[in-house]
């Protein structure tokens, strides 16, 4: 039972919560060169956000772009303004965004426009209203509509995440802590407390739900909590293992892992009737379950050769056959959006990394350098994959592009944080 024991080990071992801190290692060789102008404040009176740095941490942070200095800008035009295309080619900049934060009568109004340097045009000019609550998700819509435009692909800023955090006292004195977060690791709140561990939170595939283990009562179970209203309702609590929840595509099914009947399977909880049916039988173990994309398998962990591998199941036929041949632990698979490839920790060199698969191909890409790298989670536009490491014995959460040229470190300002989860889009 090692790689679940592992999990409770480190979730024992984690402090608390503080706001991650962005810290980029590595990009592409020849990111876009951007300039994000200050944005032109038309009224009187503070805004919480400065909407300009944030869009060129965004952009900057998927390892696409790179920001020009605000030192070098040798005007700061709005969107009223002419932009002199010939003062941004003379700082190296190949796009511009301009902008502007006006009060009205029912918030405020961001106006903002992406200019072509070299094809001296605007691609685009937009207008959004908001509220004093909404400026830092205008920033991150935003963000994803200029990564949109330049690289052709979804942004993935206006997304969240889940992990957990621990304060540890004393051995019988903790605090865990399950927190939501933006992409960015901004605006961190506490969903969930416990003086217990809390492991395995998955995203319901619309992000209105999430599933858990707690030991609540002292005792392991499975729960789903609405995110709006904060009602949360228990799925399993048997005696033993109550694991490592993934909900199915459409939403109406949790594949679990359970030790009811003495031995860890995997189970499928129906969420309407409250039906479980067994799915695996065997006497090793079967977690760390997750869905295809198409619902038509689920991917598993197993020690079922002896060591832990992972292993695919048609759901319809329960037909089991093995995926991961190469190294002696593989384990903690997830699929990407596409299907084609699965992400998974795989251990070298008696050190764990995150790896991908392509499934057709069956070419395995190491993606990470450092050790005792785990729980690897895909974003929605399967670019990035988050997961959880260490840095001179400190825990944080890593970012790696799906080709493994971006790196990413958002380690927190005095506290560890473990079992990342990256969110759906919202609709």
């Amino acid at each position: 039972m090692r790689f679940i024991a592992i999990a409770i080990a480190i979730a024992l071992a984690l402090p608390a919560h503080a706001e991650l801190v962005i810290e980029i290692t590595r990009g592409v060789e020849n990111p876009i060169k951007i300039a994000v102008v200050p944005f032109q404040v038309k009224s009187s009176g503070a805004f919480d956000a400065d909407l300009a740095r944030l869009i060129e941490s965004n952009l900057e942070r998927s390892g696409q772009f790179r920001r020009v200095g605000r030192e070098t800008m040798l005007s700061l035009p709005g969107p009223d303004d002419e932009v002199f295309y010939r003062d941004w080619r003379a700082i190296d900049s190949e796009y511009t965004v301009v902008g502007s934060i006006a009060r009205d009568d029912d918030g405020f109004l961001v106006r903002y426009a992406l200019h072509d340097v070299y094809g001296e045009r605007i691609l685009f000019a937009e207008r959004v209203p908001g509220d004093s609550s909404s400026l830092r998700d205008i920033g991150h819509y935003i963000s994803d509509r200029i990564y949109e435009s330049l690289t052709g692909l979804k942004g993935i800023f206006s997304t969240r995440l889940l992990y957990v955090t621990a304060e540890r006292r004393s051995e019988k004195d903790q605090t865990f802590k399950l927190i939501l977060s933006d992409a960015d690791g901004g605006r961190p709140r506490t969903i969930f407390q416990s003086s217990e561990p809390i492991l395995s939170p998955a995203w319901s595939p619309d992000g209105s739900r999430v599933a858990y283990m707690s030991y609540r009562a002292k005792r392991p179970g499975i729960y789903i909590q609405t995110l709006a209203t904060g009602e949360v309702k228990r799925v399993t609590s048997f005696p033993g293992l109550n694991s490592a929840p993934s909900f199915s595509p459409d939403g109406r099914k949790l594949v679990l892992t359970l030790s009811k009947d003495g031995n860890p399977e995997l189970y499928v909880a129906n969420l309407r009737t409250g039906e479980l049916t067994r799915m695996t039988k065997h006497f090793a173990i079967d977690t760390e379950a997750s869905w295809s994309p198409d619902g038509r398998s689920i991917l598993f962990t197993s020690s079922r050769g002896g060591k832990p591998q992972l292993y695919m199941m048609n759901v319809a036929s329960k037909t089991i056959k093995r995926v991961t041949f190469n190294g002696d632990y593989n384990s903690n698979g997830a699929f990407t959006p596409d299907g084609e490839s699965i992400v998974f920790v795989h251990r070298t060199a008696k050190r764990f990394h995150i790896a991908q698969m392509n499934l057709i191909t069956r070419q395995i890409s190491i993606l990470t350098e450092t050790d005792l790298d785990e729980s690897p989670s895909v974003a929605p536009n399967g670019t990035m994959v988050i997961y959880a490491t260490s840095n001179n014995e400190k825990s944080l959460l890593g970012l790696v592009s799906m080709d493994g040229r971006v790196r990413v470190r958002l380690p927190s300002v005095s506290e560890s944080v473990r079992e990342p989860t990256w969110s759906p889009y919202f609709n």
